[in-house]
């Protein structure tokens, strides 16, 4: 039997498979794209899929700019749309 974990994308309750990546996780949920290009507000999500570009940038568990495809599941994991932020680097 496969395990379920439980996680929330922007406050909705999905589960995934245990060890899936959270971008395989969201798209297993139908959840295409989480995120927008700067300029043109494009959807973006999973593109390669191996950690090469930038497009599924995601937050988690308040960690801005996170690649959804390197990250794996975890119970409880909280994730957000946006990804890209702006990171302050004022004290």
């Amino acid at each position: 039997m496969t395990e379920q974990v439980n996680l929330t994308f922007d406050g909705v309750a999905i589960t995934a498979v245990a060890g899936q990546s959270v971008g395989a996780a969201l798209t297993d949920a139908g959840i295409r794209s989480w995120r927008s290009t700067r300029r043109g507000d494009r959807p973006r999500g999973l593109f390669c899929g191996i950690g090469v570009c930038f497009d599924c940038l995601v937050a988690v568990d308040g960690r801005p700019n996170q690649r959804a495809c390197l990250v794996p599941v975890r119970d409880g994991m909280r994730l957000e749309s946006g990804g890209l932020r702006e990171v302050s680097t004022r004290g």
